[in-house]
C-alpha cells in the first residue's frame, strides 16, 4: 500500500501581510511534500489563514474597514501569494468559514460535557499582541519576551480548560515517542515547561470585550480564545468526524511551525486533542527564527523581507534554493541580500549551472546533440565510481528529507555536482575526441555525464521544481512525466540513447550587484545609495510609525554640477548642494543628460549611510520615480533654499 502524507503549516494570522518568515515556512512544507511525492506517496498539503481575535479588530480599525472585509483582504493576499512561490497546497481554511465553525463548536461542546471546561473568575497579566495570559515566569524583565512591551493586568470570569488533568500524560508521552517533537532541542523545551504545575488555559474572551469570534456554543456570551479556535483547523479541514479525509490523513498528520508558536502545539494542541478523544499527531516539527541585521524579523521592527521582490529580482527557484540552503532547520539564520546573491554565484552558477552548460555543450560539440550509443563494457569501465556517487547522495537526500534537515540534503546533492564536476577532469573529454581509437571511450563518458545529470535534475525537484523540469527538457525527456520517482532516480543506464538533445542554456546566469544597481537603481529597505523609486507597482510595504519616519531626514537640494561616470551607462555623479556639497550616484544617465541635471532642484535623502558605487562614494540618495521606458527626478515648484528638510 502506497505511503501517506498529511503535512501541514501555521495558518497565518492575517493582522500582517505575508513575509519571509510565512514564505520560508509554507516553502518547507512544499519541498516536504514533493519529496514524498517522490517516494510515490499520497499526499496532501494544508495551508491557510486565522482570521479571529483582538488583533484582528485593531488591524481593521487601522484599515478603516469591518473586520470580515479586513479579513478577506489579507486572507487573498496569502492565497495568492503561494502559486507565485510555486506552492502547491491541496486545501486553503480560514478560520471564517462555516464549515471550521462547525468543528470548533462541536469539539468545545464535546470538552465542556466531559468536565474539562470551568467557569471562574481569573486575574492575571494579558498580552494583546500575543492575545494570551502570560504567568510571571513566561516574562522577561516584566515584558512579554515576543512584543517586549509590559502586559496589562486584566480581571476577568472566563471560562477555562483543565489542560492541568493532562500534564502526567503528556509528559508521559513525549517520553515514549521521543522524535514527537522535533528537532530534540524543541522537546526538550516543551518538558522544561511542564516541570512547573501546568495552569488550566483561559479559552474565552467576553463578548464585552471582544465580539469577533466564534461563540462558545455553552455560553452566548463569550466568544472562543484565538488559539483555541485556530489549532483545530487541522481537523476541521478534514471534515472531521466523520469524514474521509480525516480517517486516511490524520494518523499521518506532520505539523510545521516556527518556534515562536511552539507552546500552543506542543502543549495545548495535543492536550485538547486527548480531551476530545481524538488521536494525537504524528510529528511536530520547528524550525527557527530568519533574522535581519541581528534581529528576529518583525513587522514592529521595520525589517520585514518582501518575498515578492526577492523572487522577482533573483528568480524563484534561487529563492527557494537559498532558504532551504542557508537555514539549518530548527536553527536561526540570519538573512542577507549578499548571502542570497553569494549562493547563486557559487552552488547555482557555478557548480550546477557550469556543470550543465558544460556537459550539454560537449555533446552537441562530439555527437551533433544526440545521446551517443555506448558499448556496455567500456561504460562501467570510464564510469570511476560515479554510479556509487550517485547513489550514496540519493541515500543521503533520502534520510535527510525524512527528518527535515534540507540544508544536509542539498549539501549531499552538491557533493555529488562536484563528482560529477571532477569526473569531467579526470576523464578529460576533450583529450578523447581527439583520438578516433578512444572514440567508445568518449561515447561512454558523455553519456555517464548526462544520466548524472538526469539524477540531479531529480533530487533538486523538491527545491527548484522549475529548474528541475528546464533540465529534463533539455536532456531531451518530457518534463510533464514523473522523472523525478526515487525509484527511477536510484536505476543507473535511464537516459534514452539516440535522444536528441535542445541546445544548453545558463541556468543561473552569475549575479553582478553593481550592474544590477546600475541598471536598476532601485534603493530597497535599507538600501546604500542611488535613486528610489517603483517600477512595476509592488505591493505597499509594511507600515511605519511616525517615530521611523522621523528618523528619515529628505532635504531640497540643487545639482551644482553633473558628470558621467566611466564604464556606467545608467549612472551619472552628481554633486548636489544641501547646505553642504555632497556627492550622489544616481542611476538617472538613461534619462537625463548631465547637462539637464546642472542647476536642477532635486529631493535628496541626506542621512542614508554611504556606499561606494561603481569607485565613487555616494552620500545621499535622490528620489526618483522609476518607469518601464526611465525615470522620473522628484522636485519642488518652486525656489527652495537649499538644505531646506521636507515634513
Amino acid at each position: 500500500m502506497a505511503e501517506t502524507f498529511y503535512i501541514t503549516t501555521p495558518i497565518y494570522y492575517v493582522n500582517a501581510r505575508p513575509h519571509l518568515g510565512h514564505a520560508y515556512t509554507t516553502i518547507v512544507a512544499d519541498v516536504a511534500r514533493r519529496f514524498h511525492d517522490m517516494r510515490g506517496a499520497k499526499t496532501f498539503f494544508l495551508t491557510g489563514t486565522d482570521e479571529h481575535g483582538d488583533k484582528i479588530i485593531r488591524a481593521a480599525r487601522r484599515e478603516n474597514l469591518s473586520p470580515r472585509t479586513y479579513v478577506d483582504e489579507i486572507s487573498s493576499l496569502f492565497r495568492n501569494l503561494w502559486p507565485e512561490l510555486n506552492i502547491k497546497h491541496d486545501h486553503f481554511v480560514r478560520t471564517t468559514d462555516p464549515s471550521h465553525i462547525a468543528v470548533v463548536e462541536q469539539v468545545l461542546q464535546k470538552i465542556y460535557d466531559s468536565g474539562d471546561i470551568h467557569f471562574s473568575e481569573y486575574e492575571g497579566k494579558y498580552c494583546f499582541g500575543c492575545e494570551r495570559f502570560y504567568a510571571d515566569r513566561e516574562l522577561v524583565d516584566g515584558k512579554c519576551p515576543d512584543h517586549e512591551t509590559e502586559p496589562e493586568t486584566i480581571k476577568e470570569a472566563n471560562y477555562f480548560f483543565r489542560m492541568s488533568r493532562y500534564q502526567d500524560w503528556l509528559i508521559e508521552h513525549i517520553h515514549a515517542n521521543p522524535d514527537f517533537i522535533r528537532p530534540e532541542r524543541y522537546k526538550n523545551e516543551v518538558l522544561a515547561f511542564l516541570r512547573e504545575p501546568l495552569e488550566d488555559l483561559c479559552i474565552s474572551r467576553p463578548k464585552t470585550r471582544l465580539r469577533w469570534g466564534i461563540t462558545l456554543p455553552f455560553d452566548e456570551e463569550y466568544v472562543t480564545y484565538v488559539w483555541f479556535d485556530a489549532l483545530l483547523n487541522y481537523v476541521s479541514a478534514l471534515e472531521y468526524p466523520d469524514g474521509d479525509r480525516f480517517k486516511k490523513l490524520w494518523p499521518h498528520v506532520q505539523h510545521v511551525v516556527a518556534k515562536d508558536i511552539l507552546k500552543p502545539h506542543g502543549i495545548y494542541w495535543p492536550i485538547m486533542l486527548k480531551a476530545a478523544g481524538i488521536p494525537v499527531y504524528q510529528h511536530l516539527n520547528v524550525h527557527g527564527y530568519w533574522n535581519v541585521e541581528q534581529s528576529k524579523m518583525s513587522k514592529s521592527l521595520g525589517n520585514v523581507v518582501e518575498p515578492l521582490q526577492l523572487k522577482n529580482v533573483y528568480g524563484l527557484d534561487a529563492f527557494r534554493f537559498f532558504l532551504m540552503r542557508e537555514m539549518s532547520f530548527g536553527l536561526d539564520s540570519t538573512f542577507s541580500e549578499d548571502a542570497l546573491v553569494q549562493r547563486i554565484n557559487s552552488d547555482l552558477a557555478n557548480d550546477l549551472g557550469n556543470l550543465f552548460s558544460r556537459v550539454l555543450a560537449m555533446a552537441h560539440k562530439y555527437f551533433k546533440g544526440v545521446v551517443p550509443e555506448t558499448d556496455p563494457d567500456i561504460e562501467e569501465e570510464v564510469r570511476f565510481g560515479l554510479k556509487s556517487h550517485a547513489l550514496k547522495a540519493i541515500a543521503e537526500f533520502e534520510r535527510t528529507m525524512v527528518v527535515f534537515a534540507f540544508n544536509k540534503t542539498v549539501a549531499a546533492v552538491w557533493e555529488f555536482i562536484n563528482e560529477m564536476n571532477k569526473y569531467i577532469d579526470v576523464t578529460a573529454p576533450w583529450e578523447l575526441a581527439k583520438q578516433k581509437s578512444c572514440r567508445k571511450q568518449l561515447q561512454a563518458v558523455i553519456y555517464n555525464l548526462l544520466d548524472g545529470l538526469r539524477i540531479i535534475s531529480g533530487l533538486i525537484y523538491p527545491f527548484m521544481p522549475d529548474t528541475a523540469c528546464t533540465m529534463q527538457k533539455h536532456l531531451g525527456r518530457d518534463p510533464e512525466e514523473p522523472f523525478y520517482l526515487l525509484d527511477s532516480l536510484k536505476s543507473w543506464n535511464m537516459t534514452q540513447r539516440g535522444t536528441v538533445l535542445p541546445k544548453s542554456i545558463a541556468l543561473f546566469p552569475r549575479i553582478d550587484r553593481e550592474k544590477m544597481a546600475a541598471e536598476s537603481s532601485t534603493a530597497k529597505s535599507g538600501g546604500q545609495g542611488g535613486t528610489a523609486g517603483s517600477r512595476l507597482s509592488p505591493p505597499l510595504k509594511p507600515e511605519i510609525d511616525i517615530e521611523t519616519l522621523a528618523k528619515v531626514d529628505i532635504r531640497v537640494g540643487t545639482v551644482v554640477k553633473a558628470t558621467v561616470i566611466p564604464r556606467a551607462k545608467k549612472l551619472l555623479k552628481l554633486e548636489v548642494d544641501i547646505g553642504e556639497t555632497r556627492t550622489i550616484v544616481a542611476g538617472i544617465a538613461g534619462s537625463y543628460a548631465p547637462e539637464d541635471m546642472t542647476g536642477k532642484p532635486v529631493i535628496v535623502v541626506a542621512n542614508l549611510k554611504p556606499a561606494k558605487i561603481m569607485g565613487v562614494l555616494s552620500n545621499g540618495m535622490l528620489l526618483a520615480a522609476l518607469e518601464k521606458h526611465g525615470c522620473n527626478v522628484a522636485t519642488v515648484d518652486k525656489d527652495v533654499k537649499p538644505g531646506t528638510p521636507l515634513s
